[in-house]
């Protein structure tokens, strides 16, 4: 099969296409002819040599996929969504979506949302698992106490994470409000459905969020940025509101006043996805297909895709991708071959 590899750790240009052996699903896998593959943050850092695949895992990039079930193990055990061969889904993986072929857990491929196309469906599982374990499983986005929805704030608004994240909670009836880094940007994220979205390099965001908010603060913070981001997320948060770090953008350091974690019973917690257990991801899914597929499936939630490559010109991706120039998902195209 085709792939693209990292040829050696360092820029975009180090990804190349070559050939892999195709590989053999195991026990509770399938395999996947792949249509599309989305491009996503981490396959950055992987090719940087910052992001090592977990052990056993394809040391080839590429974390969500979709395409066609062509082989694999069907046990109704494993098999939550009664998929089989000849179905169209998409998947998360772990490594090995830059290819023509890919396995993936069965517990963690999807069906195509109704009406959705190879690209769109692709431009899905990363963000989407990611969204909601971290906004509404480690971080709680609910009811408040008072029975009202909680509210949310999403850093980097017009990233893949964060369309996402705004059109979720939004969907599910809470108030959000995003940053970004141009005034187009955050039109963007308006339109998605940010109450307010706030350009990060003309306004300061803890003023803007504490103004919309009666001086209250947001009940969630989605943050990929941390840093010296995070002192102003902790004022930025309601009492007993919540920081969830999934990425460290803006560094892994930062300095806070323990006694505002005390006084107002904050919490600021994070994850990543990648290394997580088939059986974690296959709850993720289910709750996904649960609470967030029939919003694809019926319109509120659609895929937000800036740009589509051809998979020679992966590196032009990666080089977009680092640009910060997009608004929304990248995606790899292999329907006309390679």
């Amino acid at each position: 099969m085709k792939a693209i590899e990292i040829t050696e750790f360092g820029a975009p240009e180090v990804l190349k296409l070559g050939e892999r052996p195709t590989p053999t699903p195991g026990k509770g896998e399938v395999l996947v002819k792949v249509s599309a593959s989305g491009v996503n943050r981490p396959d950055v850092f992987q090719r940087q040599g910052a992001y090592a695949p977990p052990p056993g895992i394809s040391d080839l990039p590429g974390l969500e996929i979709a395409g066609e079930i062509v082989d694999g193990e069907f046990d109704p055990k494993h098999n939550p969504f009664g998929l089989k061969k000849g179905d169209r889904v998409c998947a998360l993986l772990a490594g090995g979506g830059y290819a023509e072929y890919a396995v993936a857990p069965l517990e963690q491929c999807l069906p195509m949302p109704k009406g959705f196309s190879d690209i769109e469906a692709a431009s899905l599982p990363e963000t989407f698992f990611t969204v909601w374990s971290n906004v509404f499983e480690r971080a709680h986005l609910g009811a408040g106490e008072n029975g009202e929805e909680e509210t949310l704030l999403v850093q980097g608004g017009s990233s893949g994470i964060g369309v996402t994240a705004i059109q979720i909670a939004k969907a599910l009836g809470h108030r959000v409000f995003a940053t970004a880094g141009t005034d187009e940007k955050c039109r963007a994220c308006e339109v998605l459905g940010a109450e307010r979205a706030i350009n990060y390099k003309t306004e300061d965001f803890v003023e803007v969020v504490k103004s919309l908010t009666n001086d209250r603060g947001v009940d969630v913070i989605l943050d990929m940025v941390a840093g010296d981001y995070l002192p102003r997320e902790l004022k930025s948060l309601a009492d007993g509101g919540r920081v969830c770090i999934i990425a460290l953008l803006g560094g892994a350091k930062a300095e806070i006043n323990l006694n505002d974690i005390l006084r107002r019973r904050l919490v600021i917690t994070g994850s990543t996805m990648r290394p997580r257990p088939v059986t974690f991801k296959a709850k993720i899914a289910a709750k996904l297909k649960e609470r967030v597929w029939p919003e694809l499936d019926e319109g509120p939630i659609k895929p937000v895709i800036f740009k589509v490559f051809p998979v020679a010109e992966a590196a032009a991706a990666h080089e977009l991708m680092e640009s910060s120039t997009h608004v929304g998902k990248i995606v790899l195209d292999w329907r006309d071959g390679a």
